[in-house]
């Protein structure tokens, strides 16, 4: 095994972090890699989320939306339903998880996925509370299924289909699996399968303000205020979870970077001081114990 992963390889075994595989992207130099299962297309859980946000800023650069557009016209349908207060929620909002919602409107995503009415409407009559620039951030997987569904109002396809030749053939992603809701429009903010070396090509993407393979995905105006234009997360359990909030995106403690990160441990970390891409899939019950190993036993070798 390549040297480089010598410490993480131990910490994978001695602390039981669950790695299924590891890639390192680093500008200049061969990619590199680790294997500790099979190379399958896994569950991103939340790592699905960083691909709505490039999507929004696909439909942005096409002038199909903007940042300060409000949620609810584009739903004019429920109307009658509407949350007081959500009117004043935007597109930004859903991308900084400051909705000011106070709750989910239902107990949990299992029970959503049960029932069959229209999930919009669920989120747009969710309770609001007063308006709280400072601490409005508030984490739920329907902010990031409203931005696929905002997707597929203005352009006419759902999130994946939308993204297949603007994202997902340019990055060699052929055919993804990505999960609907029982209607039929893609969960957005979960649900996505693809291999670690997939998910590693969006953190390339990313580093490189937005160009792959020499080709412009998305804006680099975007990408950099996807990590920079960021909201506090303070109150997070976990310290690596306090560094703010981007546009789907966390901010980390090691400085000028930002990842990508999904339940069980699925991170595409990109690392700006480095040049460099770290991603990870795995399945490790919980905790942030992987990212602390990437920080310790990886970028010192690089």
């Amino acid at each position: 095994m390549d040297e480089l992963f010598a410490g993480f390889k131990a910490a994978n075994a001695r602390e039981n972090l669950g790695v299924y595989g590891i890639h390192v992207y680093q500008n200049g130099k061969p990619d590199r890699a680790a294997r500790f299962r099979c190379d399958d297309r896994v569950h991103l859980f939340s790592g699905a989320k960083a691909f709505t946000a490039v999507a929004v800023g696909m439909a942005i650069d096409e002038g199909r939306l903007d940042f300060a557009d409000r949620v609810v016209d584009f739903f004019g349908e429920h109307r009658a339903s509407f949350a007081d207060g959500c009117e004043r929620m935007t597109v930004k909002d859903l991308l900084q998880m400051r909705t000011g919602h106070m709750s989910h409107g239902y107990d949990s995503d299992e029970t959503l996925q049960e029932q069959h009415e229209d999930w919009a409407d669920v989120f747009l009559r969710a309770p609001m509370r007063e308006p709280d620039r400072e601490n409005a951030f508030y984490y739920e997987n329907t902010s990031s299924y409203m931005l696929g569904r905002i997707i597929e109002k203005v352009s006419g396809e759902n999130l994946r289909n939308y993204l297949l030749p603007r994202l997902f053939m340019p990055l060699d992603i052929p055919n993804p699996q990505w999960h609907t809701c029982p209607r039929g429009h893609t969960l957005s903010g979960t649900g996505l399968y693809l291999k670690t070396s997939e998910f590693a090509r969006l953190g390339v993407m990313l580093l490189n303000y937005g160009i792959y393979n020499n080709k412009r995905l998305v804006s680099e105006r975007f990408v950099r205020a996807a990590r920079m234009d960021a909201v506090p997360s303070a109150l997070a359990e976990d310290p690596e979870a306090r560094y703010g909030y981007g546009y789907q995106f966390w901010l980390n403690s090691v400085p000028n970077s930002f990842r990508a990160a999904g339940k069980y441990g699925q991170y595409c970390v990109v690392l700006y001081d480095y040049d460099t891409v770290v991603t990870v899939t795995a399945h490790k019950a919980w905790g942030y114990d992987i990212l602390r190993s990437i920080w310790r036993d990886i970028l010192p070798r690089l």
